[in-house]
C-alpha cells in the first residue's frame, strides 16, 4: 500500500518527498493527526512535526502531549483512543527525519504569487457607506471565512472566503484600506477593504506563525516555523524583498515564534522559538549596503510569549517552562528586571492602563485561574485576581473603566469576567451562551461598545454597551474567533493586542 502525497496542493516539487510503505506510526498519523498537522507533517491548523521543529520537546513529553492534550492549544487528548504502544509508535514517527527536509526558497515564493485583481484599476474610495476606521474584520473559523462588519450599525457589509486556518490575527495598512491575512500553511493574502476584493496572494512559507506590517505600510514581515525563516515582502504586490535564514550567532537554526511591528522604533521584532535570542530589524533606513540588518539581543532563556510596553522600550517575555518573566530593554539590549510569574501567563494578550498614578500591565493565565497585575516601574506584582478558570484573551479600551477576560480553557469556558480597572475587582461575570465558549472581546473605535465571540459553529458576535454592560445585539456567525477593529489596531490602542 502506498501513501501518495498531495504535492500539487502544497505547491512543492515532487522530488522533495519519498513515498514509502506505511509504517504503524505513519498509519496512525494519517488517521489521527493529518487533518490538523498536514500532509506529510508539513503543518496546517497545527504546527509541522519534524525533529527540527521538536528540538525543545523530549520524546517522553511528546508522548504526554499526545495522551493528555496541550493547554492553550486545540491539541486534544488521545489517551482514550490510543494505547501507550500506539502513542510510542506515533512519537517515533514524528521524530523520524524526512527523507528530504522541505525547503521554500525565494524562487518558490515568487512562483507562488497570484494576482487576482489589478489594484491600480480599483477605486480609491470605499464602495460602501460606513466609517472606514470603525470597521471590524471578524474571522469565522467554522467555514474559513471573514465578515466585514460596520462598527456603528453592527450590520455585516460583506462576507468572503479566506485561506484555510488563519493564524496570528489579520494586520491592517496604516490607512485602514488593506488587511493582510496569514494562514498556517504559509499563504499571505492582501484584501482591499474599500473594494471588498482579495487582490494578491503569495506563499511565504510552508508552516507560518504570523505577519506584521511596518508603520509606513511599505513592508510586511512573515515568521515561519518551516522552513526556519523570516520573509520580508513589498506590500504593494507582495513580492519578496528578502528571505532571512533564521539561526543564532553559532549557526543553530530556529523556528520563528512571532513577528511584531514596533512603531516608535520603526523596526520589526522577531521572537525565536529554539534559540536564546531576540532580533530587532530596522526598516526605516534601507538605502545602505545591507537592507534590513539584524540586531541580535541575547536572552537568558527561551522566550515563547511576548508583551511590549506602549513606548516599545521594554519587552516582557517568558518561557513556558519557567516561572519568571524577563524584562529586556531594547535600547540597551539587556535584561533589566525579572518578573515573578506563576502558572503560564499569556503575555501576548496583555493590556495596560493607569492605576493609582502608575502604569500597570495585566495578563491572563492559560494554566491557572488568575489575572496578574504588574507595576511597570518596579516590575512587581501588585495583585493576582482569581478567576473561574484559565483564560486566553484580555481586552479593554482607554475610554472604558473595565477590562474583560475570558476563562477559555476552564470548565466554565462559557463565562467572561469584567474587572473594574480602578479597584482591580471583578464586578460582573456574564454567561452569554450557557455551555458554549465565550471569548475574545474587542471594542469599537470610541470604546462605547464591546463585541464578544461565541466560539461555536452556531455561534454569534454579541454586542454589549461597554458602560452599562447590557447586551445590545447578537449577530449570527460560524464560529467567530477574533474581531479586529481598524482604528484600535492601526492606532495601537492600549486595551488591545498588537
Amino acid at each position: 500500500m502506498k501513501a501518495f502525497v498531495l504535492i500539487a496542493a502544497l505547491g512543492l516539487p515532487s522530488a522533495a518527498f519519498a513515498v514509502d510503505k506505511l509504517s504503524g506510526g505513519e498509519a496512525l498519523y494519517q488517521k489521527h493527526c493529518q487533518d490538523c498537522h498536514g500532509v506529510d507533517r508539513l503543518g496546517a491548523m497545527g504546527p509541522a512535526l519534524f525533529p527540527e521543529n521538536l528540538s525543545r520537546l523530549r520524546k517522553n513529553k511528546a508522548a504526554k502531549v499526545i495522551a493528555n492534550g496541550r493547554i492553550a492549544t486545540q491539541m486534544p487528548s488521545f489517551k482514550a483512543t490510543l494505547s501507550s504502544q500506539q502513542i510510542d509508535s506515533l512519537v517515533d514517527y514524528v521524530y523520524t527525519p524526512a527523507k528530504t527536509v522541505p525547503s521554500w526558497t525565494i524562487e518558490d515564493i515568487v512562483a507562488s504569487r497570484i494576482e487576482h485583481f489589478d489594484q491600480s484599476k480599483l477605486p480609491n474610495e470605499p464602495q460602501f457607506d460606513a466609517d472606514p476606521m470603525n470597521l471590524f474584520i471578524v474571522v469565522e473559523l467554522g467555514d474559513h471565512s471573514a465578515t466585514l462588519l460596520n462598527g456603528d450599525t453592527f450590520e455585516p457589509i460583506t462576507r468572503f472566503k479566506t485561506r484555510f486556518a488563519l493564524h496570528g490575527g489579520p494586520k491592517y495598512s496604516p490607512d485602514g484600506r488593506f488587511v493582510y491575512f496569514a494562514s498556517r500553511d504559509g499563504w499571505i493574502s492582501k484584501y482591499d477593504i474599500y473594494n471588498m476584493k482579495t487582490v494578491v496572494e503569495v506563499r511565504a512559507g510552508i508552516n507560518t506563525r504570523n505577519l506584521a506590517i511596518s508603520s509606513d505600510g511599505k513592508y510586511a514581515i512573515v515568521g515561519n516555523y518551516l522552513p526556519h525563516s523570516a520573509v520580508i515582502l513589498d506590500t504593494t504586490d507582495l513580492s519578496p524583498i528578502k528571505l532571512i535564514a533564521v539561526a543564532d550567532k553559532n549557526g543553530k537554526t530556529s523556528r520563528v515564534s512571532a513577528v511584531y511591528n514596533a512603531p516608535p522604533r520603526t523596526s520589526f521584532i522577531v521572537a525565536l522559538k529554539d534559540v536564546k535570542e531576540v532580533w530587532e530589524i530596522p526598516y526605516s533606513d534601507n538605502g545602505g549596503e545591507e537592507r534590513f540588518p539584524i540586531k541580535r539581543i541575547t536572552t537568558e532563556d527561551f522566550l515563547d510569549d511576548f508583551f511590549f510596553d506602549p513606548q516599545y522600550i521594554n519587552l516582557i517575555g517568558a518561557s513556558r517552562d519557567n516561572k519568571n518573566g524577563q524584562v529586556i530593554n531594547l535600547d540597551i539590549g539587556k535584561k533589566i528586571a525579572t518578573v515573578p510569574m506563576n502558572g503560564m501567563p499569556h503575555l501576548g494578550s496583555g493590556i495596560t492602563w493607569d492605576y493609582q498614578g502608575k502604569q500597570v500591565f495585566a495578563t491572563p493565565d492559560i494554566k491557572d485561574g488568575r489575572v496578574t497585575i504588574i507595576d511597570m516601574e518596579s516590575w512587581k506584582v501588585i495583585k493576582e485576581i482569581k478567576t473561574d478558570g484559565p483564560g486566553f484573551f484580555m481586552r479593554s479600551h482607554s475610554n472604558s473603566p473595565y477590562a474583560w477576560v475570558d476563562v477559555f480553557f476552564g470548565p466554565h469556558k462559557d463565562r467572561v469576567h469584567i474587572i473594574d480597572k480602578a479597584t482591580l475587582e471583578i464586578v460582573k461575570t456574564i454567561t452569554p451562551a450557557p455551555g458554549k465558549t465565550a471569548a475574545h472581546v474587542e471594542f469599537t473605535k470610541d470604546g462605547k461598545y464591546a463585541l464578544l465571540s461565541i466560539w461555536d459553529n452556531d455561534g454569534a458576535v454579541v454586542v454589549y454597551d461597554a458602560m452599562t454592560l447590557k447586551e445590545i445585539k447578537r449577530i449570527p456567525m460560524n464560529k467567530p474567533s477574533g474581531k479586529y477593529n481598524v482604528y484600535n489596531k492601526t492606532k495601537y490602542e492600549r486595551g488591545t493586542s498588537h
